[in-house]
C-alpha cells in the first residue's frame, strides 16, 4: 500500500513539476521530460510490468490535460516503459549510468516517435532542425535533471523494499 501510495504521489509531483515550475525554467521551450525519468526510473528498478504501468498512468495524465488524442502519450509512455523494464535483470542501485543511458535513450525514442507520429505525417520533413533544436536538448536537459531525480527515487525505493522485507519476515 506504501508503494502503490508513494508511486501515485510521485506522479502526481512530477507531472506538476514538469508542467509548473520547469514550464518556468525552460531553455527556449525545451523542458525536461520529468515523466520519462519516472517511467524509466520505475521500469529499470521494478521490472516491466511496473514500467507499463507507471507510463500509462504518466502518459494519461499527459494525454487528458495536453494531449489531441486520449491514448497516444500513454501509449508512447507505456511501451517506453515495457522496454526499459527489460533491464531489469542487470539492475545495480549504485551505478547510475546505465539508468542515466536508458533514460537518455527513452527521451531521444520519444522525441523522435513524436516527430514521427504528429509531423511527419502531416508532411513537415525538416527532421534535421527538429532533432537540433528539440530532441537532443531535451534530452540533455532532461538527463541533467535525472541526475539529481534518480538518485532520490532509488533511495526511496531501497527504503520501501526493506519495509516490505521486513513486514513479510514478520508473518513467516
Amino acid at each position: 500500500m506504501r508503494r502503490f501510495l508513494f508511486t501515485l504521489l510521485s506522479i502526481i509531483i512530477c507531472f506538476i513539476l514538469q508542467t509548473t515550475l520547469f514550464r518556468a525554467l525552460d531553455f527556449s521551450g525545451i523542458v525536461p521530460n520529468l515523466m520519462i525519468i519516472l517511467t524509466s526510473s520505475y521500469a529499470f528498478m521494478r521490472g516491466d510490468k511496473s514500467g507499463t504501468l507507471i507510463g500509462l498512468f504518466c502518459g494519461l495524465l499527459v494525454d487528458i490535460f495536453f494531449g489531441t488524442y486520449i491514448g497516444f502519450y500513454a501509449l508512447i509512455y507505456m511501451y517506453m516503459g515495457f522496454i526499459v523494464g527489460k533491464f531489469n535483470k542487470i539492475f545495480f542501485p549504485e551505478n547510475i549510468l546505465l539508468p542515466l543511458g536508458l533514460i537518455i535513450s527513452s527521451d531521444l525514442l520519444f522525441g523522435f516517435i513524436c516527430y514521427v507520429l504528429l509531423f511527419m505525417f502531416r508532411n513537415k520533413f525538416d527532421i534535421g532542425y527538429y532533432i537540433v533544436n528539440v530532441i537532443f536538448p531535451e534530452a540533455v536537459y532532461t538527463a541533467l535533471v535525472a541526475v539529481f531525480i534518480y538518485p532520490v527515487l532509488i533511495r526511496i525505493n531501497t527504503y520501501l523494499e526493506g519495509i516490505e522485507q521486513r513486514s513479510a519476515k514478520k508473518f513467516v
